[in-house]
């Protein structure tokens, strides 16, 4: 028998499946494209149904049909940052559940970088963008690329801008962590990390100088450092700490990561955190409570913002007139080893 002898195998279509799960071809194909007008049993036939039968589905033909790409285009400051990582994995997980595929880009705070890259996410006819904007970012511009594709802002903090965003508590997680080692007893408290451009640091930076208000603790601008949100960022500014005439006894950093630059800074010049600094990062990354000594954290769950941000992505794409919603994400305090003596530091030494 020659090739062109053999038998064909059938080819499985849309009909197939519809057949198999007792659905016509018209539910089949809304439940593959995940409309809500279908229920969540019917959806799982016609899942069986295409498992059972090894039908393929075509998602490019099924794009041209319905004008969807089913691509989101989630845009990020770095991923150097674990708390970006995790950010994207709830994301990506979240989208993966209703079969959409994430699209990621960088823009190391860089409004060129930003636009490039934004136009390059519409240039692939993303469904929708998830974006972190860079500190520079005009309101104007975020609200002009709804009219391109639902937008979702990893940030809550322009205000008048009609889009779904989710953020962190960062005023209460600030009031915490301070609040925290003032009741140890520390009155020099350092704030680290961060640029001054950067809107989350400015409202963190805000509630830091409130609680030191409300305690009568004199503020001393030498103690709250700007810098890179880096391991490097968190060293160099713990080595210019120490050199100061009356180090700090505590320090507040903006973000774990940085923390973990000022137990490195620390550890350079034979000092702990925990026992010659009380240490409070923020993020609550995976890898804080695995250092050594554990990193006191202000918690915002990373991985359920981006989760909560796939959500609101989904819920804006099904039903683009829904009214716009705002998620906070609350923060909690972790406490770990770098706090955990409740008895006043001992001043740094040069």
């Amino acid at each position: 028998m020659t090739k062109s002898d053999r038998p064909r195998r059938q080819k499985v279509t849309l009909q197939h499946v519809a057949d198999a799960a007792n659905v016509s071809k018209a539910t089949a194909s809304l439940a593959l494209n995940n409309s809500t007008r279908i229920s969540a049993p019917t959806r799982q036939r016609v899942l069986n149904a295409v498992k059972s039968l090894g039908y393929v589905y075509n998602q490019r033909a099924a794009s041209l049909r319905t004008q969807r790409s089913y691509t989101i285009g989630l845009i990020i400051k770095d991923l150097s940052n674990p708390f970006n990582a995790e950010l994207t994995s709830g994301a990506e997980s979240q989208l993966a559940d209703h079969d959409y595929s994430l699209v990621l880009a960088t823009t190391d705070d860089d409004l060129g970088k930003q636009t490039r890259m934004i136009q390059t996410m519409l240039q692939r006819d993303v469904d929708g963008l998830i974006l972190a904007p860079t500190a520079s970012t005009p309101t104007s511009d975020l609200q002009r690329l709804t009219d391109y594709c639902p937008l979702v802002l990893l940030t809550p903090y322009h205000a008048g801008l009609g889009v779904d965003c989710v953020g962190m508590d960062d005023e209460n997680g600030t009031a915490r962590a301070l609040e925290h080692l003032i009741q140890q007893g520390h009155r020099r408290i350092a704030f680290v990390g961060g640029f001054d451009t950067d809107l989350t640091r400015q409202r963190r930076v805000r509630s830091y100088r409130h609680s030191l208000r409300r305690h009568d603790i004199a503020l001393d601008p030498a103690l709250c450092i700007a810098g890179p949100v880096s391991r490097r960022g968190g060293y160099d500014a713990m080595r210019a700490l120490l050199r100061m005439p009356a180090p700090p006894t505590a320090a507040y950093c903006y973000s774990d990561v940085i923390a973990f630059g000022v137990m490195l800074g620390l550890r350079a010049a034979g000092l702990e955190a925990g026992k010659d600094l009380a240490l409070i990062g923020f993020d609550d990354v995976p890898e804080a409570a695995l250092w050594h000594p554990s990193l006191t954290t202000v918690s915002n769950d990373p991985r359920g913002l981006g989760l909560n941000a796939a959500q609101l992505m989904l819920r804006r794409i099904a039903e683009p007139d829904l009214p716009l919603k705002r998620i906070i994400t609350p923060s909690r305090l972790i406490e770990r080893d770098t706090t955990a003596a409740l008895t006043p530091r001992r001043c740094l030494k040069r």
